[in-house]
């Protein structure tokens, strides 16, 4: 028994062999995790260099000229002579305002577009009717179709009705159903049990109770997860904005960054406020993505089972 015990032990203590392609599997993660990490470090580098000394010190990774008047021309807190001499245009940019209009925008579209999708979403994985899988997958082809087509009839439209330059104009077209939501909350409502809601009907629970009281409690995960999805994408949102919202009571910062762009003193752009601002712009999203990062692999892992 002794020399078992001894023979098992040593077993135990030897090291898992080598092998070449976990090794490389390692090798190629650390080359995409670096591809994706270098652009943002490469953003702070140059909002931290002064636009006088970019071109001679493009060959380093470190900051050349280091200051942090990009950031003090981005925010507003720098007067136009110390702009104009540090490399900016010297004009007005209400950095504030303008992210304010993106968090109205997409908070607006994202809780929206989000309690019209659950509702169809229910409606497609609960209930039966003939074509019900026909119709749905008719609808989710229209994600196929490129949102430039229908860009200009919703422009038409919002131009008709007197919406344009207001928020109004801008979260119209995004207020109700969109096919991914639909689709990423369908999986997930076809893996839930139906037994908790079929005694609720038993009780007398009607199909509204039962969706609000029963269905989205315990879709919360998902529910949070597909909200985090949506604010990301309205947030990074410019074409449409572009359109629609010319006016600085309804710009959003997407657009307010390329109206920075163009504000180019003596032909040059401002490369250092630029990427200042985008870094900024792009803060919230980082922060969003790593402290729920992990929810959104989790439930979309979840919600793709079925």
């Amino acid at each position: 028994m002794t020399q078992t015990m001894t023979i098992t032990t040593g077993s135990s203590r030897r090291r898992a062999p080598f092998r070449w392609t976990r090794a490389f599997g390692w090798i190629a993660l650390g080359i995409a995790i670096a591809a994706s990490i270098l652009p943002f470090y490469w953003m702070l580098r140059t909002s931290l260099s002064s636009n006088a000394d970019l071109a001679g010190g493009s060959g380093t990774l470190l900051p050349v000229g280091f200051n942090l008047g990009a950031y003090l021309r981005v925010f507003g807190l720098q007067s136009q002579a110390d702009a104009i001499a540090q490399g900016g245009s010297g004009a007005s940019i209400d950095f504030w305002l303008y992210m304010w209009n993106s968090i109205v925008f997409a908070t607006i579209t994202t809780a929206c577009a989000v309690f019209f999708s659950s509702m169809a979403a229910y409606a497609f994985s609960r209930l039966r009717w003939r074509g019900r899988d026909k119709v749905f997958g008719l609808f989710l082809a229209t994600v196929l179709v490129p949102g430039i087509f229908t860009a200009l009839p919703n422009f038409l439209l919002v131009r008709n009705l007197g919406l344009l330059n207001t928020m109004a104009g801008l979260v119209l077209p995004y207020l109700f159903m969109t096919p991914f939501c639909i689709f990423f909350m369908r999986q997930f409502f076809l893996n839930m049990s139906r037994e908790v809601e079929e005694a609720a009907m038993l009780d007398g629970a009607g199909p509204f109770r039962v969706f609000f009281r029963i269905v989205l409690p315990n879709a919360a995960a998902p529910l949070s997860t597909l909200a985090l999805l949506t604010f990301m994408g309205q947030w990074n949102e410019y074409f449409w904005p572009l359109l629609v919202g010319n006016d600085d009571s309804s710009r959003v910062l997407t657009v307010g960054l390329g109206v920075f762009k163009s504000q180019s003193p003596q032909g040059a752009p401002d490369w250092s406020g630029l990427m200042a601002a985008s870094l900024v712009a792009a803060l919230p999203m980082l922060i969003m993505f790593f402290v729920f990062g992990k929810r959104i692999v989790n439930s979309i892992g979840f919600s793709g089972t079925k």
